[in-house]
């Protein structure tokens, strides 16, 4: 009888452990001094990290041309927030390559040293975000919680977490982190040419958007600064080109003979963009070492 009661506790135990294995934990700290940025990831078992991210683009506010005006924004808005000054959550929209990622990145390698550190968080692990910021309130640092390209399809989960996060529940009140996202669509939603039926117009000459509209607009309009991007002209591309291949080591001579490489490289690309013009700047150092 003792034999089978034991079997049945033995049993009993490994029945708990798997259940435990399965079950929710509260999101542990990470290492703070492993690093200045860190990936939220999900595993297949269901459990969040922090997990630190071991090289950091090793760019600088100086790197960046062409986008002096957006520059100035972010700088001064990240700067109030190191500072412990209110500050805005970000949202920085626009046409692809043309700086967004690459300017936040270049804040935080700006102000680190003063306490600046970025958390990245997929747009499917948003609904996390309230176990994140626990983990980070107690912190001294600044945290920017940076949401990479970032847009939503209808109904997505990640959206209303999102929405009220931003809308001012708890955790976004937690004076220590802010958010920062970029993304293509200024409205984070896709848009239909029948939602334009929706407007509406008043006796006064007032045009009101429908319901479905507002809905799409009002996540945008939580983010407390709006920064935008544009497509750049042959000139300010040949100048950010010129940029990156000074920063390669290319002679000022070689980057005058380069120029229409540049523009080759660009019309085989169909974009003028910041990215396409590092791209272009790695290809031609490597081709011609100094």
């Amino acid at each position: 009888m003792n034999e089978k009661f034991e079997q049945l506790i033995e049993r009993a135990g490994q029945l708990l452990t798997r259940i435990e294995a399965v079950l929710p934990r509260p999101l542990s700290a990470p290492d703070w001094q492993a690093g200045i940025a860190w990936r939220y990831r999900v595993r297949s078992s269901g459990h969040g990290a922090l997990e630190p991210v071991r090289h950091v683009a090793a760019i600088a506010l100086s790197d960046l041309k062409e986008i002096d005006t957006q520059k100035d924004k972010i700088q001064r808005n990240t700067l109030q927030f190191v500072r412990g000054q209110p500050a805005n959550n970000v949202l920085l929209t626009g046409a692809r390559g043309t700086g967004k990622s690459s300017l936040i990145k270049a804040c935080l390698n700006e102000y680190a040293l003063q306490g600046l550190r970025l958390i990245e968080v997929d747009k499917a692990d948003l609904t996390d975000l309230p176990d994140i910021v626990d983990v980070v309130a107690q912190r001294p640092e600044k945290f920017i919680v940076y949401c990479d390209d970032l847009s939503f399809e209808d109904g997505e989960a990640g959206y209303k977490a999102l929405k009220s996060i931003l809308d001012g529940s708890v955790a976004a009140s937690t004076p220590n982190v802010l958010i920062y996202a970029t993304s293509n669509r200024r409205h984070l939603l896709p848009e239909y040419m029948k939602e334009n039926l929706s407007y509406r117009h008043t006796d006064d000459g007032e045009v009101h958007p429908g319901e479905v509209v507002e809905e799409k607009i009002s996540l945008s309009e939580r983010f407390g600064l709006w920064v935008s991007f544009y497509p750049f002209s042959q000139d300010e591309y040949l100048a950010i080109t010129a940029q990156w291949l000074s920063a390669f080591g290319v002679t000022a001579q070689a980057i005058v003979v380069a120029r229409p490489e540049a523009l080759v490289w660009a019309l085989e690309r169909g974009s003028r963009s910041g990215r396409v013009a590092y791209q272009f700047a790695r290809d031609y150092a490597g081709r011609h070492p100094a």
